[in-house]
């Protein structure tokens, strides 16, 4: 199966009502392990906080999976992605199912995950698979069984709006080390001739990473934690790529803001997921690089909810309310698909023309 087409992409997009959402993970889970493991999988949790997810009229949520939930317990992880699935599309909710990551901490491990040190932004997010792995082709079978298996479950299901495949690659001072894997997740999850679009947010200007996302993605996802104008101006630089615009990360305070940043989103018509919904385990109220103890910020950082679902902010969630009463969410399928190119040779001839 090939990259959709341009038409095929908006096309898609029209179906759809003005996508908006946030980054998901409930507040009493450190990281995508926690969340997904039997263990401490707590649909409670991931009810209530969901419930004021839709509140808000958020019809999206970008949720992180990891390899080694799947490796430990394969079908056990699937129902419960199923149970999580069948709450969101009560909700009117759909998903952004993350695949792989570069981001935070390196070495996962299944089983009990380590509490939170206080004050510390992420203490206990993983990489997924690790680095270990990402740069070691031998390990990548496993990886590749994983992609197939969870996607196949899913590949026609309407409650998944959008497979992410790779959050972030070549961060963790990876580079281009993580494009062969990048490569690799595309052509395995082609394979699987799933019916919703598939894509890799951009992130950082590396030119090979940059060139390859922006070619072999069907609908373009990227991340900006800058201010109104920024945001406007990286809207500009890739509308000429005729696709789809999804911001699937935003909101850090004192840069990207609510009040300035989301009505340019909705101006735009550009999809967005902001960075968090109830401040919890994770700890993202505090910025990037917070020291152990630190004292909780006077302006949170990211999330929009406190424990108990009262407002951080109430403007905040008044605008929120605001520009999503404008129409229900639209359940229409995509058009049929067209056959792909391979996504890896067309990336790199494009990294080759890359500038920046």
């Amino acid at each position: 199966m090939e990259r959709w087409t341009i038409e095929r992409a908006n096309a898609w997009y029209r179906s759809q009502p003005w996508l908006i959402g946030c980054n998901f993970i409930p507040s009493s889970a450190i990281n995508q392990l926690e969340m997904w493991q039997a263990e401490t999988f707590d649909m409670a949790t991931i009810r209530r906080e969901l419930s004021w997810a839709a509140a808000l009229g958020m019809n999206t949520v970008r949720v992180s999976l990891h390899d080694l939930a799947w490796e430990a317990d394969a079908s056990g992880f699937k129902a419960r992605i199923e149970r999580f699935l069948a709450h969101t599309a009560k909700l009117g909710i759909r998903a952004i199912l993350v695949i792989f990551d570069d981001c935070w901490n390196d070495n996962p491990a299944i089983g009990r995950q380590p509490e939170p040190i206080p004050g510390v932004h992420n203490s206990g997010w993983l990489q997924s698979p690790g680095v270990s792995a990402v740069n070691n082709p031998d390990a990548w079978p496993r990886l590749e069984r994983y992609v197939r298996d969870v996607m196949g479950a899913f590949s026609r299901d309407a409650r998944v709006l959008m497979w992410d495949l790779y959050n972030e690659p070549g961060n963790s001072r990876q580079n281009e080390r993580s494009l062969p894997l990048l490569c690799k997740a595309f052509e395995w999850a082609r394979s699987v001739q799933a019916s919703q679009p598939l894509t890799s947010g951009i992130w950082s200007n590396h030119p090979s990473l940059r060139a390859f996302q922006t070619e072999a993605s069907d609908v373009l996802t990227f991340h900006n934690y800058n201010d109104a104008e920024d945001l406007a101006a990286q809207i500009a630089e890739l509308r000429p790529y005729g696709r789809p615009l999804i911001c699937t990360e935003w909101l850090r305070r004192g840069h990207s803001d609510v009040a300035a940043c989301l009505p340019v989103l909705h101006r735009e018509r550009v999809g967005c997921c902001n960075w968090g919904l109830v401040s919890g385990k994770t700890q993202t109220i505090y910025p990037w690089g917070s020291a152990a103890g630190a004292r909780e910020p006077k302006v949170w950082f990211h999330d929009l909810l406190k424990p108990n679902g009262a407002p951080f902010d109430p403007e905040e969630i008044r605008l929120f309310k605001t520009l999503t009463s404008h129409g229900k969410h639209s359940s229409r399928a995509a058009a049929a698909a067209s056959p792909p190119s391979s996504p890896c040779d067309v990336g790199r001839s494009a990294a080759r023309r890359a500038k920046k």
